[in-house]
């Protein structure tokens, strides 16, 4: 009997100590979280990179406002916040500065393609991201893309070619980012996909160029700037610069475009 008492009372101590621990732990979480929310505040956001945006439009479009707590927000939820709000906005980075500062960086999309249709000219950034509607007047501002079509186009959504472009839409995006990439989209006029053996851009304004489709754009890119740079290009040669040869060699054609 005594035997069974004595094992009653270790259970009972065995589970008021843990107890006892839950409590503590508890305790200490809750203290732990009471000194975040007060000694984490947001004292100070600092924006970089923007040029299309100011800072104050990009604070606007994150939700954040001073005071609020800097390990509680949800990094994630602010990046979704600026790009559905500010489509020229690419990428963002979001740090944290102690004890009070609040980094944000973003890099913007560079000079935009238009697709015109149905009378708007739908602007599309290097990463494919359709980033405005404008009136088609102003297509002529941008380096236009044509002998395709748009299917549902909408502000923020990715482009997405009618079922029948299916097969040149991933070698249009790929070769858009490879131009984003390198900086050339000012020198762009047009890129053209009405061929279904290759595609045309219209480039510098003075030659065609001709590339096959699902090709590595960066290397094509590289090709053309190098073919530029040789001395017997002159400033004012026109042509067609066929770069579907396989090796480094390219095809000019002088005059004909």
């Amino acid at each position: 009997m005594a035997r069974r008492k004595h094992t009653k009372r270790r259970r009972r101590r065995g589970s008021f100590g843990f107890l006892y621990k839950l409590l503590s732990v508890l305790v200490i979480c809750g203290a732990i979280l009471a000194a975040m929310t007060l000694f984490f505040r947001v004292d100070k956001i600092v924006i970089s990179g923007q040029k299309r945006y100011t800072a104050e439009e990009i604070q606007a479009a994150s939700g954040l406002e001073l005071g609020c707590n800097m390990y509680l927000l949800n990094k994630y939820d602010v990046v979704r916040s600026i790009t559905r709000e500010l489509p020229y906005i690419e990428n963002i980075r979001v740090n944290r500065k102690l004890p009070d500062t609040l980094l944000i960086e973003v890099h913007e999309s560079g000079r935009p393609f238009a697709l015109v249709q149905d009378g708007s000219a739908w602007l599309i950034s290097g990463s494919g991201k359709i980033v405005e509607q404008r009136p088609e007047k102003d297509a002529g501002q941008y380096g236009l893309i044509s002998g395709c079509e748009l299917l549902a186009p909408s502000v923020g959504t990715s482009l997405a070619l009618a079922t029948e472009y299916a097969s040149q839409q991933a070698s249009l995006l790929d070769l858009i980012a490879a131009l984003d990439a390198a900086g050339l989209t000012e020198n762009v006029d047009g890129i053209r996909l009405d061929e279904l053996s290759y595609l045309k851009m219209d480039y510098i304004g003075r030659f065609t160029v001709r590339m096959a489709y699902g090709a590595d754009y960066e290397w094509e890119l590289e090709k053309l700037t190098a073919t530029l740079a040789k001395e017997q290009i002159q400033s004012n040669m026109t042509g067609t610069i066929d770069l579907r040869l396989k090796s480094e060699e390219v095809f000019i054609i002088p005059g004909e475009r």
